[in-house]
């Protein structure tokens, strides 16, 4: 069964998926219908989060990952407090994303090493 996620960074090294943190779990959306996907890229836009791309894949490949999960079925209208939770988009957000973090330690790497090349060339 084909569903739909939101991505970043879409087919990059550093390509992550879009999940909400409830308690301590990282909870990744799976919407049965790609527009329900957009109206939520688009709510998290409004709020001035980074801008997803909405991506089809095979729900058996996402359940096969180490990510919880939750499938939201087409035209879902939320009934509880938990269902509103979850389709609200989060409040905030996280202040460096695990690629980001990876991308800061590239970062920090390469000044590194042209701290030391600088070095080295003043030397000669």
């Amino acid at each position: 069964m084909r569903v739909f996620v939101l991505l970043y960074n879409v087919r990059k090294e550093n390509e992550g998926i879009h999940s909400l943190q409830i308690g301590d779990r990282n909870v990744v959306l799976m919407f049965e219908s790609e527009d329900d996907a957009t109206r939520y890229a688009l709510l998290l836009e409004a709020q001035d989060f980074m801008v997803p791309t909405v991506e089809g894949m095979e729900k058996e490949d996402i359940q096969e990952l180490d990510y919880e999960w939750v499938f939201v079925p087409a035209g879902f209208v939320p009934e509880g407090t938990f269902d509103r939770l979850l389709l609200a988009p989060p409040e905030t957000n996280l202040e460096k994303t695990d690629w980001q973090q990876e991308e800061t330690k590239a970062d920090l790497a390469e000044s590194e090493l042209d701290r030391i090349r600088r070095q080295l060339e003043g030397l000669l």
